[in-house]
């Protein structure tokens, strides 16, 4: 699914400005209210781009410099890139990226997590806005109750230290979000 629209502003000329600055190819993967209202169509608002990876690595750092919280870039458009390091990702999301913006930038591609990853992504942090972004893609039909529950079980649960309280939350969603749980 490609993303929606073309990029607004201020958001395309804060890329572009990336792009120009970090000179050396960088994906960056992608999550949160950014990919949700651009590559979903869900309505929402943001000022932060959540990623949760940089390849190659080294460049994050770089990436963080350069349009992270209170960088020059920040206070110019005031939107900024954050890099997440407190979400945990299905195994094998790589698979499942999806470009956003392709051949728009020389040097910057983006790629979003699927929507059933970014879903899991906000299960262990479980915040408000996380519940709220996970019932709007499930709302907006980009949810399947049994891929997520499926997916969880195969790919996330395994790398949970605590197991129980997740599937609790994973059962409070499918019930709030769909009335029930899927089998399987």
């Amino acid at each position: 699914m490609p993303p929606r629209d073309g990029l607004p502003e201020p958001w395309l000329s804060f890329f572009d400005e990336v792009d120009q600055l970090i000179q050396e190819p960088v994906e960056l993967h992608c999550l949160g209210g950014f990919v949700v209202i651009h590559l979903y169509g869900v309505a929402r608002t943001t000022n932060d781009c959540d990623f949760l990876t940089v390849v190659p690595d080294p460049r994050s750092q770089l990436v963080t410099r350069i349009g992270g919280r209170d960088s020059e870039l920040h206070k110019r458009y005031r939107v900024y890139l954050d890099h997440v390091v407190v979400a945990q990702t299905p195994d094998g999301y790589e698979d499942r990226l999806i470009p956003l913006f392709p051949g728009r930038w020389t040097n910057l591609k983006l790629f979003a997590l699927e929507a059933h990853d970014i879903a899991l992504a906000k299960l262990t942090r479980n915040y408000e806005r996380d519940r709220d972004d996970v019932q709007r893609l499930a709302r907006a039909g980009h949810l399947d109750p049994e891929i997520l529950k499926r997916r969880y079980v195969l790919e996330l649960r395994p790398y949970l230290l605590r197991e129980a309280w997740h599937d609790q939350t994973l059962e409070m969603w499918l019930e709030s979000y769909w009335g029930g749980t899927p089998n399987g």
